[in-house]
């Protein structure tokens, strides 16, 4: 391991009823592949920085009397470099072991797991706290079907039977693992740092409905609960095996929402019915297309007064052009294919079209609930993670 792999400890994940428990050999390969990560991150990658400061950079500078202009020439410049490639090749490799790995606990337990959701549908004694409506007749988007999203199996509409939870599952494990531990023993920092953000931001604000858009399992929408707690709060996303796993874990956590299968392009919802939009990483995979009509639709679902909040990672404009390239080889290497194209949006000019006054549209940082709360004070280098201990989070007032 590298010196700074002690930067990635962190707590164990949060046990609750919908968790797959690996077995013993399971969980020695889960930890394998989560040690492997971390040592990609502390190992590798400043031998990356080290190799493009130190000798492309120099190199390139000298040949042609400037510095390289951007992620793209940067791109062309490491790609052949025999240090960028070993790099690249295992961050690949590790992302696929991840979800093999997971994948065992999740097929082994699946028929369990099934019947666990099915019973947290109809609730203790027929009376469940939140609710779950599905849409079987709803046309899921291509650009949701068509990739599999970091790589997961499945992607996020996978169905393999009835009532299936399995790609829902996968993921609540998986991230967990793909981030090190770094999203807290929930995975739940950016929505909590979202809705800790909201509450300092706007001390006076007390919204009485809110949704989640893209919710995928939740892990960002409980937080939102637990600010507000006299706020309905709804969660929609296109999956189905997601919004069941979704529901059967709020329900074990002891947490009411209403999960809805609804594309956040064009909701069902009335005009001006919540008073509180949020997103949660939904910007980055989501497509070019889909990504104005989303901010319309949240413009139309906002109450006067309302706010949406749409938290990602950090915008390019926020890091030099080498973090750029380094966090784009999530677009290029980990069937991210949106990633990179949604930073070249100007997001604030897509909210004025979309109907918000321009100066009700602001990019602010959120800080990391979870990562000040445990001590968690460095600044990673660009990889699988944003430089810094802090959201991109987009807000517009209505």
């Amino acid at each position: 391991m590298g010196e700074n792999s002690n930067a990635f400890a962190a707590v164990p994940q949060a046990r609750h009823a919908m968790l797959v428990e690996p077995d013993r050999d399971e969980l020695a390969r889960q930890d394998f592949v989560r040690s492997f990560k971390a040592y990609i991150q502390s190992g590798i990658v400043p031998g990356v920085h080290a190799t493009y400061h130190g000798e492309v950079k120099p190199a390139f500078a000298r040949r042609e009397g400037r510095e390289p202009r951007d992620r793209h020439e940067i791109r062309q410049l490491m790609t052949p470099h025999p240090v960028f490639r070993t790099y690249a090749s295992m961050q690949r490799v590790s992302q696929e072991l991840l979800w093999d790995v997971v994948l065992d606990s999740v097929e082994r337990e699946l028929p369990a797991l099934v019947e666990k959701a099915r019973a947290a549908a109809a609730g203790r004694g027929g009376r469940p706290l939140g609710s779950l409506t599905l849409d079987p007749a709803l046309p899921l988007p291509n650009y949701v079907t068509g990739v599999d999203i970091h790589c997961m199996p499945g992607g996020y509409c996978g169905e393999r039977g009835a009532d299936d939870v399995g790609v829902g599952a996968l993921y609540d494990r998986g991230v967990y693992i793909y981030a090190l531990g770094m999203m807290g023993p929930y995975n739940d920092d950016i929505g909590g740092s979202a809705a800790k953000f909201v509450r300092d931001h706007y001390p006076q604000f007390r919204p009485r409905r809110i949704l989640d858009m893209g919710c995928t399992v939740g892990h960002s929408t409980l937080p939102f609960v637990d600010a507000f707690p006299d706020a309905e709060v709804h969660a929609i996303d296109v999956g189905a095996p997601l919004l069941r796993y979704a529901h059967a874990r709020a329900e074990s956590l002891g947490r009411k929402v209403h999960f809805a299968q609804q594309d956040a392009t064009r909701t069902n919802f009335p005009d001006g019915h919540f008073d509180l939009v949020c997103s949660s990483i939904l910007f980055h995979e989501t497509s070019g297309k889909a990504l104005p009509a989303i901010v319309r639709e949240c413009h139309r679902l906002l109450a006067p007064g309302g706010l949406a909040v749409h938290g990602d990672l950090p915008p390019f404009w926020a890091m030099d052009e080498f973090n750029q390239f380094m966090l784009d080889c999530e677009t290029w290497y980990n069937n991210e294919p949106y990633w990179g194209a949604m930073r070249e949006v100007d997001q604030v000019e897509v909210a004025v079209a979309a109907g918000f006054r321009r100066e009700d549209v602001e990019f602010m940082m959120a800080p990391s609930a979870y990562r000040s709360a445990a001590g968690h004070e460095r600044s990673f280098e660009a990889g699988e993670f944003a430089p810094g201990n802090a959201w991109q989070v987009l807000v517009t007032r209505k």
